[in-house]
């Protein structure tokens, strides 16, 4: 398994998770959501609704970074 640079698996509080929210149209996540997209552009990681990632799943497979959608 890998952790992100400067995450330690030991010492320290574990971290809350935080509520996704998907970087296109800006709708928050409840909970956990297994059918969002997840997409690492640039070293970032973006996080889509069900919604955008279906509207844009040519470029999503395509891998066009989301600012060509």
């Amino acid at each position: 398994m890998t952790s992100l640079s400067g995450d330690s698996d030991h010492g320290g509080s574990a971290r809350q998770p935080q509520p996704l929210v998907c970087a296109r149209c800006g709708a928050r996540a409840e909970g956990a959501q297994p059918t969002w997209t997840c997409s690492v552009e640039n070293g970032a990681r973006h996080y889509f609704c069900d919604r955008c990632s279906r509207e844009n799943l040519r470029a999503i497979e395509g891998r066009l970074d989301s600012a060509w959608w």
